[in-house]
């Protein structure tokens, strides 16, 4: 697949592929979609985000466990998009592995959260993901979910 082939998701979509919202839909879109295969989420990160009035007062740094959730939401959205079928469906998260935060995130940061899928078996997906920021990995993790119907819940 060229580069011009590759796809994009606007925040739009991400409200009907994602039942995230504010505060916690954490990525505002993604580009360079490549099916459920890859993609590149963008989170821009601002001073008025919740979390930053008490992480921590003075020195803002974004909670790697949102980090994490971002990088989720990434490939969630994108195997949403790729299996769902126009349905409703939910991504829930089985494991995490192989976490490691290499520098801090601040406001005013733009942060590419990559995700690569690594496996996909009946419903269940696995990504190694990396956060970067101005070139710099600032994140890493590998993450499995399962995609599942709401009303199985």
């Amino acid at each position: 697949m060229s580069e011009s082939e590759f796809d994009a998701v606007s925040v739009n979509e991400l409200f009907q592929l994602l039942p995230h919202r504010y505060p916690f839909l954490l990525i505002d879109k993604i580009i360079n979609v490549n099916e459920d295969k890859s993609a590149t989420g963008i989170k821009n990160v601002t001073v008025n985000e919740p979390h930053f009035a008490g992480h921590f007062p003075g020195k803002p740094i974004m909670p790697g466990v949102l980090i994490i959730e971002a990088m989720a939401q990434t490939a969630g959205a994108i195997c949403a998009r790729q299996h769902s079928k126009g349905a409703v469906k939910l991504v829930y998260f089985m494991s995490i592995d192989g976490v490691k935060f290499r520098k801090p995130v601040t406001p005013g940061d733009v942060l590419l959260l990559h995700v690569i899928q690594t496996k996909h078996r009946r419903g269940i997906f696995k990504y190694d993901c990396d956060a970067v920021v101005e070139g710099v990995k600032v994140a890493e993790a590998s993450i499995t979910a399962m995609m599942i119907d709401p009303e199985d819940t």
